[in-house]
C-alpha cells in the first residue's frame, strides 16, 4: 500500500468505528426505553409483561373501583360496575363489555385487560392486550387492591391507602362498639331477584368492614351457615332467626317498596327497634376502595348518629 493511501484508509476505519459506536448506543438507548415502558407482573399464571403506565384498561370483573381509586383510565367495564352510582362520573365514557365481546374489546384498543380466572376466551383476550386474571378470594380483599396496584405500577399508592383505611375503620369500629355494646350482633342480608341471602365476612356488601376491620359480632346462625361459603340463601320467613341486633339490608332497583310492606319484614326485631339500615345493593355490592370508603362513611353515620 502506498504511503499516501494509509492516512485515508485510517480515516475510513475511524469513521466506520464511530458510526458503529453510535448505532450501538442508539440500540442500547432503545432497549432502556422499552424496559421503562413495561414492567413484569408475577400473576397466578406466571409473569406477564404489562405497560408501566397503562392508558386504556378493560376490566371484565368487579375490579373497576380498584382502577378508579388509582386514577387509571378504564375504557371497558362490566354491567355491574355500570350500574354502580358511585362510579357514574368516572365511567361515563366507558363501554360495557363481556369476555365474549372480542370484536368490541378490540375496537376499544386496550393496552391492558384485567379479569377473573376461568373466564371464556382468556387466550383470545391475551392476544389483544396483556391480560392479568385473578381468582376471587385467593388473597384477602385489601391485598387484592395491592396486587392490582402492582399490575398498574402503583403499589405504593395502593399500600398507603390500605394502611390509612385500616386505621380509619378500626377507629370507627371502636366508637361503634362503645355505643352499641361489645356483644351486639350485626347481620348483612340482601334481597336479590326475590331470593333472600345472608353473608359471611368476605363477600362485599360491607361485610369486610363490619366483621374483619371493626370486629363486630356475627349471629351464631349466620356464622354457622354463611361464614365458610361466604353467603347462604334463606326464605324470607326465617330471616328473623338469622337477624342480629342490627341488620344491614340491601335491595336492588324496584324491590324495596314491596319488601317494606311484607309481614316478615315488619316482624323483624331490628325493624321494630330502628336498627335496620337499608342500603342500595348497586352501591354496596363491591369491596373495592371507592366502595369501601362509601360503606365506612355509611356505617359511621348510621351507627353513630
Amino acid at each position: 500500500m502506498k504511503k499516501w493511501l494509509l492516512p485515508m484508509f485510517m480515516m475510513v476505519v475511524l469513521v466506520l468505528a464511530a458510526c458503529g459506536n453510535k448505532e450501538e448506543k442508539t440500540d442500547e438507548g432503545s432497549k432502556d426505553k422499552a424496559s421503562a415502558d413495561t414492567i413484569t407482573y408475577q400473576s397466578e399464571a406466571g409473569p406477564v409483561e404489562v405497560p408501566a403506565n397503562p392508558k386504556r384498561v378493560v376490566v371484565l370483573s368487579s375490579f373497576v373501583g380498584h382502577l378508579l381509586q388509582l386514577d387509571v383510565n378504564v375504557v371497558g367495564i362490566d354491567s355491574w360496575a355500570a350500574d354502580n352510582p358511585n362510579f357514574k362520573d368516572d365511567i361515563k365514557d366507558a363501554v360495557v363489555v363481556e369476555n365474549t365481546d372480542i370484536e368490541k374489546i378490540i375496537e376499544l384498543e386496550p393496552d391492558l385487560i384485567i379479569g377473573l380466572n376461568g373466564i371464556e376466551n382468556a387466550d383470545k383476550l391475551g392476544e389483544i392486550a396483556p391480560t392479568v386474571l385473578f381468582t376471587y378470594g385467593k388473597v384477602d380483599y385489601l391485598q387484592q387492591f395491592i396486587e392490582i396496584g402492582k399490575v398498574v405500577n402503583k403499589e405504593k399508592e395502593a399500600t398507603d391507602w390500605v394502611k390509612d383505611f385500616k386505621e380509619r375503620a378500626a377507629e370507627t369500629g371502636t366508637k361503634i362498639k362503645e355505643k352499641i355494646g361489645e356483644d351486639a350482633t350485626v347481620t348483612v342480608a340482601e334481597m336479590f331477584n326475590k331470593q333472600m341471602y345472608v353473608y359471611g365476612d368476605n363477600w362485599g356488601r360491607g361485610t369486610e368492614i363490619l366483621y374483619q376491620e371493626m370486629g363486630l359480632k356475627m349471629p351464631e346462625k349466620v356464622k354457622q351457615d354463611a361464614l365458610k361459603p361466604g353467603y347462604f340463601a334463606i326464605s324470607t320467613e326465617v330471616l328473623n332467626e338469622y337477624a342480629g341486633d342490627y341488620v344491614i339490608f340491601s335491595t336492588f332497583k324496584g324491590e324495596d317498596s314491596a319488601i317494606k310492606n311484607a309481614p316478615w319484614f315488619k316482624d323483624l326485631e331490628a325493624v321494630k327497634n330502628g336498627h335496620l339500615f337499608e342500603v342500595s345493593g348497586n352501591e354496596f355490592y363491591f369491596n373495592d376502595p371507592k366502595t369501601l370508603d362509601y360503606q365506612l362513611d355509611f356505617f359511621e353515620k348510621k351507627f353513630l348518629q
